[in-house]
C-alpha cells in the first residue's frame, strides 16, 4: 500500500453494493473529489471482492497522493448485515454469493496493510442516511429517519450523528414488519427474507411490478417497473385517450393496472413510514431510493398515506427526498473514519 496512506484529513468512502462497487476520496467538508466505480464480483466469493475493493481503494489512494493528498483511513457502507464492531458480514441476500461470513474489515486491512482502526464499516443504507444526515437532505438535524424504496426496502435512524444499529446490527431493516397491505385473495405475499406480508413485499420496486400483473397488467405492455411508471405517466399525458391510437401507452387496462400499482405500493409505503415516525419522533424525514426518484405520482399518494397515520404532534414533520444520490453513501462511509 502506498505510503500516502497516513493520518492526514481525507477519507476513501466505499459503497459495496450487490452490482456495483463505487469509491471516493472524501474531504473533511465532505467533498468527493476523485471516485472510481466498479462491478462487483457478486458471484466469485467474498475474497475474490475484498481483492478487488482492495484493488479499487489503492487506485484512489495512488490518484489522491498524485494529486499532492493523503488519505487517514477508509470507511466502507456494504450490502448484507454488518457487525460493526467485528468488521464482519454476519448475513447477507443471495445477491451476493459467498458474502455471508467475510470479515470485510480484517481482509482489507491485511491487503491494504492498514491498522484496523484505520477501516471501518456498516450497512450500505445507514451509510447512505448518515451521508444525507451529514450533508444531505437532513443536515443540522439532531435526528433523522431515512427510509429507502428500491430494489428492497431498507431505513436508518441516525441520532446525533450516529446511525442506531442495532445490538445484533439488524436495526434498519424497515422493510421486514407486517404491511396489511401486503396480500392478495387473503393470503399475505411472499417476502424476500423468507417470511411473508411484510413491507418489502409490496412498497418495493420489485413488488410494484408484481402488483401491476395481478392487477391484470400485461408484461407485453410494461416489461418493468419502470414501464409501470412510464403507462402511468403516458395516461396522465393523454387523458387516457392512448398516445398514437394506443400504440404506445397500451390498453386502458394495462394503465389503469399501473396506476393502481403504483397507489396501493405507494400507499403501503407511507403507512409503513408513518407508522415508523409515530415510534421515533424523528426531526427529519428522508426518502430514497428509486421509488423517490419516479416522481409525483407515487409521491403524492405516499405522503398522503403517510400523514395520514402520524399522531397530532408529528402532523408537521418534514419529509424530503434525498438530495445527495449516488454520493451519499461514499460520503457517509468516509464519515465514519473521518476526524
Amino acid at each position: 500500500m502506498p505510503a500516502s496512506l497516513t493520518q492526514a484529513a481525507h477519507a476513501i468512502g466505499v459503497d459495496l453494493g450487490g452490482t456495483k462497487t463505487a469509491a471516493g476520496v472524501v474531504t473533511p467538508s465532505g467533498d468527493v473529489l476523485m471516485s472510481e466505480t466498479i462491478p462487483t464480483m457478486n458471484r466469485a466469493g467474498g475474497e475474490a471482492i475484498l481483492d478487488a475493493t482492495a484493488a479499487l481503494i489503492t487506485g484512489l489512494v495512488e490518484r489522491a497522493a498524485d494529486a499532492g493528498l493523503s488519505v487517514s483511513g477508509v470507511g466502507v457502507g456494504s450490502a448484507g448485515v454488518i457487525d460493526a464492531v467485528a468488521g464482519s458480514v454476519l448475513s447477507a441476500t443471495d445477491a451476493i454469493h459467498g458474502w455471508a461470513g467475510t470479515s470485510l474489515v480484517s481482509g482489507l486491512c491485511s491487503r491494504l496493510s492498514l491498522h484496523p482502526s484505520a477501516v471501518q464499516a456498516v450497512n450500505d443504507v445507514h451509510a447512505h442516511a448518515l451521508g444525507e444526515a451529514w450533508l444531505g437532505a437532513a443536515a443540522g438535524s439532531s435526528s433523522s429517519l431515512m427510509v429507502a424504496f428500491g430494489t428492497g426496502v431498507g431505513g436508518s435512524f441516525v441520532l446525533n450523528g450516529a446511525p442506531v444499529l442495532g445490538h445484533r446490527f439488524v436495526g434498519g431493516h424497515v422493510g421486514h414488519f407486517a404491511s396489511p397491505y401486503a396480500a392478495f385473495d387473503g393470503a399475505p405475499l411472499a417476502c424476500v427474507c423468507g417470511g411473508s406480508g411484510h413491507v418489502e413485499a409490496i412498497a418495493s420496486g420489485p413488488a410494484l411490478y408484481e402488483a401491476f400483473l395481478r392487477f391484470g397488467g400485461s408484461s407485453a405492455h410494461a416489461a418493468d417497473t419502470r414501464g409501470v411508471f412510464a403507462l402511468a405517466a403516458a395516461e396522465a399525458l393523454d387523458g387516457g385517450a392512448g398516445l398514437d391510437g394506443g400504440a404506445v401507452a397500451g390498453s386502458a387496462d394495462n394503465r389503469a393496472a399501473a396506476l393502481c400499482a403504483i397507489d396501493v405500493c405507494a400507499a403501503a409505503a407511507g403507512q409503513a413510514v408513518g407508522g415508523l415516525i409515530n415510534i421515533l419522533d424523528p426531526e427529519t424525514v428522508v426518502i430514497s431510493g428509486g421509488l423517490a426518484d419516479a416522481g409525483e405520482l407515487w409521491w403524492k399518494p405516499m405522503e398522503f398515506a403517510l400523514r395520514q397515520e402520524l399522531l397530532a404532534p408529528l402532523v408537521s414533520v418534514p419529509v424530503v427526498r434525498a438530495r445527495l444520490g449516488n454520493t451519499a453513501a461514499i460520503v457517509g462511509a468516509a464519515k465514519l473514519v473521518l476526524k
